[in-house]
């Protein structure tokens, strides 16, 4: 998937590393010393998108840093699909955690483990360490944290449906890309092989992508060009036994785009060959087949395939719904956060990026509170002039509220007041005032699981954490309207950069603020730029512009490695 700006990726806990003390029975234990000089210790778990931003523009000097994750790199996820064909190659995407890290002010500890409980009543994270049982040391320990920072990511949602979870292939993470590569060289070795009739080498040779959005559209034109560009050479005597089939429950691929994007993809895809199937569900999937349900007909059919990619969404991880149970969540589809990023019912943990929600609060719950603040005289009517000296605040505070006035394409607050004549108003009541407000909660959005939202969180908290004290005393946010003073900082407010959907071809689509729509070779060459330009380093830039140079000169490589 894309997205134009600091791009979704995979998610992993992160562990924080700390010289620990052994108890029989039960994990080791980081001890603190009951120093009150000591620097407040931030364990953040997860090296992910979100993760990764936190630490990139936190100031490392200020906290006792401890990060933790399963994985000892950093990802650039969106360019995931190029590597299932080598187009980019695995090792051009990751940046070792550790070069990220030693470059911040300050000294951050890092330690290689999976989360695997969090005690938020003990204010503790349970870790393990899988590096093999030959190896000495505690594979499971604990570490005290003052503040949580969660940025673990999400796995992928099998819905449950039967066989996904052993026959599918997912696109996450590196490993999941490597195998995928793997893979489609076996189907094609295995379609050459003596001995096989016809069907049997289309069967090996059909490969489905279930989900219409952006990875799986991605990985199917990036599987096309593969074949069109490189494998056709390699295998002639199969070349008119390949099919591509995308399946989509949805109506349109790539629904969440524009929908100009959507038709622009469904045509290319329709002159490439590629098949897409709208309007089905999967039903279960085997070994040899996958079955699924035609929507409009009521129809279930199966198709024989050879490999199937799974790209339908994202689920909890079990770490995550664990913790949820024990802070009154476990209701909820994800960890729910406030406009300040901090996990409701939990005061010094956050949660960023795929594994959190941000519920925003809305205004009609405010509308008296609101309405009583700004009547100054207590008159018990709002006049435009007191209106406008906390609309600002509750701009900052409602973002909803912004989004409803561009909706209505009103100039000036004051036009909130008119009356449904439109004529202009000196003063209104409180229930005049709540039936001028009543539809701006109507543009209240969740913010898409992507590498965008998870990066601009992650910093966004970072600057919060640098700035926690100052803050304190010279608070910066909204004013209260339930209470006196103001919030120490602003609310997180997301800015869309964009999104891109490469077709294949070296045509791509993209969706540009202000509503603008680009589609065709040109967008291809914008999202080169953009995404060389996004890498979190020098090193992988050059990587990576190095492998497509490789590519548009001697192709792709073939070999199973």
């Amino acid at each position: 998937m894309a997205a134009l700006l600091p791009p979704s990726f995979c998610g992993g806990g992160l562990l924080a590393y700390a010289e620990s003390q052994s108890n029989i029975g039960s994990p080791s234990v980081v001890d603190d010393k009951p120093d009150e000089s000591r620097k407040k210790r931030v364990v953040v778990l997860g090296t992910g998108w979100a993760g990764t931003s936190f630490l990139k523009y936190l100031d490392a000097s200020a906290y006792d840093v401890q990060v933790v994750s399963p994985r000892n790199y950093f990802a650039f996820t969106p360019l995931l699909p190029s590597v299932t064909c080598g187009t980019v190659e695995a090792r051009s995407i990751v940046e070792p955690v550790r070069n990220i890290i030693k470059k911040r002010n300050g000294e951050i500890k890092f330690c290689e483990a999976e989360c695997v409980k969090i005690d938020a009543t003990n204010k503790s994270v349970v870790l393990r360490a899988n590096f093999g049982t030959n190896l000495v040391g505690n594979d499971e320990f604990s570490l005290e944290y003052d503040y949580l920072v969660i940025a673990i990511g999400a796995q992928v949602n099998t819905f449950n449906i039967p066989g996904v979870k052993e026959n599918c292939h997912f696109l996450k993470a590196i490993e999941d890309a490597q195998k995928i590569r793997a893979s489609v060289i076996d189907c094609f070795e295995m379609a050459v092989l003596p001995g096989l009739n016809e069907e049997e080498r289309r069967r090996n040779l059909h490969f489905v992508v279930v989900g219409g959005g952006p990875t799986g559209v991605e990985f199917a034109a990036e599987l096309h060009d593969y074949f069109q560009e490189d494998l056709v050479k390699l295998y002639p005597m199969v070349k008119d036994l390949v099919k591509i089939t995308v399946i989509q429950s949805g109506d349109h691929i790539l629904n969440m785009f524009d929908d100009r994007i959507s038709s622009f993809a469904e045509q290319k895809f329709k002159r490439d060959g590629i098949d897409v199937q709208t309007g089905c569900q999967v039903v279960s999937v085997s070994d040899k087949e996958i079955t699924m349900k035609v929507k409009s007909k009521g129809e279930v059919c199966s198709v024989p395939h050879g490999l199937v990619v799974w790209s339908t969404g994202i689920g909890t991880r079990p770490v995550v719904s664990d913790f949820m149970k024990q802070i009154g969540q476990a209701d909820k589809r994800v960890l729910v956060t406030d406009e300040w990023l901090r996990v409701k019912g939990c005061e010094d943990v956050y949660a960023i990026g795929d594994c959190a929600s941000i519920t925003q609060r809305k205004i009609m719950e405010d509308i008296s509170a609101i309405f009583k603040a700004a009547d100054k005289d207590n008159s018990g009517t709002l006049t435009v002039g007191e209106f406008q000296d906390v609309i600002d605040d509750i701009i900052i505070r409602y973002p909803q509220m912004e989004l409803y006035l561009r909706s209505q394409h009103l100039q000036d607050v004051k036009d909130l007041l008119k009356d449904p004549e439109g004529n202009d108003r000196k003063e209104v009541n409180i229930e005049e005032f709540k039936l001028a407000l009543a539809q701006v909660d109507s543009q209240m959005k969740s913010l898409p699981a992507t590498a965008q939202v998870a990066a601009q969180q992650g910093t966004y908290l970072s600057r919060c954490f640098n700035r926690r004290e100052h803050c304190k005393k010279n608070p910066e946010g909204p004013r209260r309207f339930k209470s006196s003073g103001h919030h120490d900082f602003r609310p997180f407010r997301y800015r869309h950069f964009g999104q891109f959907a490469p077709l294949g071809g070296e045509e791509a689509a993209a969706e540009l603020p202000g509503d603008w729509v680009s589609m065709g070779h040109s967008t291809q060459w914008l999202w080169y730029s953009v995404y060389a330009s996004k890498q979190v380093s020098w090193r992988t830039r050059v990587l990576v512009v190095s492998d497509w140079t490789r590519r548009f000169i001697f192709g792709r490589d073939s070999s199973r490695i």
